[in-house]
């Protein structure tokens, strides 16, 4: 796998192209050899497979010239010139044309690679509405009474249930329809996608009006996204007859409803666009959604209409292949603003109603919470505020508690009480060093007769002091404690067990990872969820460096431990979180999106000169976080994840609940993706 890690199609993506070529109207020839440079132009660019309008080779608005046998016999001379270039270019090419069988005429798209045609497929609808008139001149597909055609000297299947698959490229089998097939209630192309097709192909001419542009992003997202597949949509552009209408060659890439590419309008040269496909995740959507298996057995009679064309497709010889696609380094947090901003919105306010909602319901009008000066106990304390001004209840319902320890740095300290007091609630401070030194007595550990031991026993009689604390103030004053752990740290086993900070009555930050909580925080902030002060305070805790604070410091006040220096950077490992809990990637892919994901875009070629980017991920790094990650998440964290308390799942990237997304055996091993990881190449 080594040699061919920087391969994307190693990972099961696929590159794909849709194309719009200028035509001539009635001038198959000339359309040809429009269609070939584009398709030399895609197999260039890597991809595997490249779609081109509705009747390409003639043109769609030739209108009654398609009852012309000149026409007609243009468009075939047109499809063998293809045919034989095909021979030495490395891609799938699907072309529009009229083809006459048996006696009728169907306006049809041809699958040809390597010198054969795979299958034509014929249109299901035809519209004759409107400026539209195809019954006039075709047949609809159900008009066929044969499955196959003799076209070029080949016997070829034929039929609007086709499905082509690439015997050697994983989870690549795609549908072909045209145009107004789309457009119907029920296209064919989603029986097709129950039949197991993941790319979803249509060629179509489609003029333009006001407004039809925004409708067919509408309609093929829609479709993608209903579906789980890819759908690649082309339309004709320029050359097109303008008698009555116009057309502006918008061509589409959509992937379960997002879109990956789109061609600019009314452009007066050919031109083309590319995506990379995850074949990978439409799969595992489909595996995981399993009301789509359910759906294939309810229509298992439309279903079981089609056969697959399967044949080998001739891929890239480059080793060294990267993703055109954008891969975002923060997969739980927007890149866009606005989207964060409303991301952070719904997030806050889904934390909020679910606490409004245990509060209401268990009668109880007080919480206990921790605070400790830093970011994730920052945001509880917010989500707390918030929730009582829903409630109608006074702030100083809130019942909150700096716990300093042995550790505890002067700035955290002075941060806590500086947030309780712009919060406005009940603010307490508890020294648990005296419990603790009684604790570490009763243990006999060798701290208490001077000894400077900070293992792993005096760390966690500090958390468990603070958390039998909050337990027994909840039972004094009523009240329930509030979880402030997020989601990275449940995922990296980042947590004391039992009676630590890995406990609580109501946890409203487990389902939220830590490179959302930041920017929750900023957002907060900068929105004056809970008032108009208390930035300057939620900012020092913004730059505050992430740590435990359980072992003693130098003299100067820096903390002795920093969390990422033990479980890694949170960037990457809520990265590597998301395609591993999300997706279930294996993770020599997990590496390569990070790759791809945290490369410096302005650097040369990858991966001799490997992209590196502000924070130094290179490779070896990826490589080197993604064990600890691997190993902490699979082996060592489940028992800590198959008992925690309660929690709003806010996002579809996935929570860590037994009780919901993530349902693991306590004692499992790491060793399989250890193994995987093992085969990418270190630089």
């Amino acid at each position: 796998m080594a040699d061919r890690f920087y391969n994307l199609y190693s990972h099961d993506f696929a590159r794909v192209a849709v194309g719009v070529p200028r035509c001539k109207v009635a001038d198959p020839a000339f359309n040809a050899s429009e269609t070939i440079a584009l398709a030399k132009q895609a197999a260039q660019g890597g991809a595997v497979l490249v779609a081109f309008p509705e009747l390409g080779l003639s043109a769609y608005t030739c209108d009654d010239l398609f009852h012309q046998r000149a026409l007609l016999d243009g468009c075939e001379n047109a499809l063998a010139v293809i045919l034989e270039e095909s021979k030495s270019i490395p891609i799938v090419l699907i072309v529009g044309l009229p083809l006459f069988v048996e006696n009728a005429l169907f306006n049809c798209a041809a699958v040809i690679s390597a010198g054969q045609i795979h299958g034509v497929v014929p249109k299901s609808y035809l519209p004759n509405y409107g400026e539209f008139y195809e019954a006039r001149q075709f047949s609809p597909a159900d008009c066929a009474n044969v499955s196959e055609v003799h076209l070029l000297g080949m016997r070829v299947p034929f039929g609007s249930s086709l499905l082509f698959e690439a015997e050697n490229v994983p989870f690549l089998r795609f549908h072909v329809e045209i145009c107004e097939d789309v457009w119907v209630p029920i296209p064919p192309s989603s029986f097709a996608a129950l039949a197991g097709a993941t790319v979803l192909v249509n060629l179509s001419a489609s003029n333009v009006v006001v407004g039809k542009a925004g409708y067919r992003h509408q309609l093929v997202g829609q479709q993608s996204a209903r579906c789980l597949s890819a759908y690649l949509y082309t339309s004709a552009g320029r050359g097109e007859s303008t008698t009555d209408l116009a057309w502006d060659g918008q061509a589409l890439i959509y992937e379960n409803g997002e879109l990956l590419a789109e061609s600019e309008r009314f452009m007066d040269q050919s031109h083309m666009i590319y995506a990379d496909v995850d074949l990978e995740r439409l799969a595992r959507e489909r595996m995981h959604q399993q009301t789509f298996a359910q759906s294939a057995r309810c229509h298992a009679e439309a279903v079981a209409r089609f056969s697959v064309v399967r044949f080998p497709v001739k891929l890239p010889s480059d080793e060294v292949l990267p993703l055109e696609r954008k891969v975002e380094r923060f997969p739980y947090v927007p890149a866009d603003r606005r989207r964060r901003d409303e991301r952070c919105n719904e997030v806050y306010s889904i934390q909020v109603q679910a606490l409004v909602q245990r509060l209401s319901s268990s009668g109880i009008s007080k919480v206990v919470v921790g605070v400790s000066g830093g970011l994730d106990s920052t945001h509880a304390l917010l989500v707390c505020a918030k929730a009582m001004d829903k409630l109608g209840l006074p702030r100083t319902n809130i019942l909150g508690y700096t716990m300093p320890g042995f550790a505890t740095s002067d700035r955290t300290l002075l941060q806590a009480k500086r947030l309780m007091a712009i919060v406005g609630c009940t603010a307490n401070e508890i020294d648990i060093r005296p419990s603790c030194i009684q604790m570490l007595n009763d243990l006999g550990h060798p701290y208490v007769s001077g000894q400077k031991q900070f293992d792993i026993t005096f760390e966690n009689v500090q958390a468990g002091e603070r958390t039998s604390h909050l337990f027994r103030l909840a039972n004094f004053n009523r009240a329930i404690v509030i979880g402030t752990g997020d989601l990275s740290e449940l995922a990296l086993g980042w947590c004391t067990y039992g009676v630590g900070d890995h406990m609580s009555h109501y946890n409203v930050n487990a389902s939220v990872p830590k490179t959302l909580i930041t920017h929750l925080v900023r957002w907060v902030a900068e929105t004056e969820q809970i008032g108009t002060t208390g930035s300057d305070v939620l900012e020092d805790i913004l730059n505050t460096e992430i740590s435990p604070e359980l072992v003693p410091g130098d003299a100067s006040g820096e903390p002795a431990q920093r969390t990422e220096n033990f479980i890694g950077p949170y960037e990457l490992q809520d990265f590597n979180l998301y395609y591993t809990l999300r997706f279930g990637y294996r993770p020599s892919k997990v590496a390569f999106l990070a790759l791809s994901a945290w490369k410096d875009r302005d650097s040369g070629e990858w991966p001799e000169d490997l992209y590196v980017a502000r924070n130094q991920y290179d490779l070896a790094a990826i490589k080197r976080n993604l064990a600890i990650f691997l190993d902490r998440f699979f082996r060592q964290s489940q028992f800590k994840r198959s008992c925690i308390p309660n929690a709003p799942k806010v996002g579809s990237g996935g929570s860590l609940s037994p009780r919901g997304d993530w349902r693991a055996p306590s004692d499992s091993e790491a060793t399989v993706w250890l193994n995987d990881l093992g085969g990418v190449p270190d630089q």
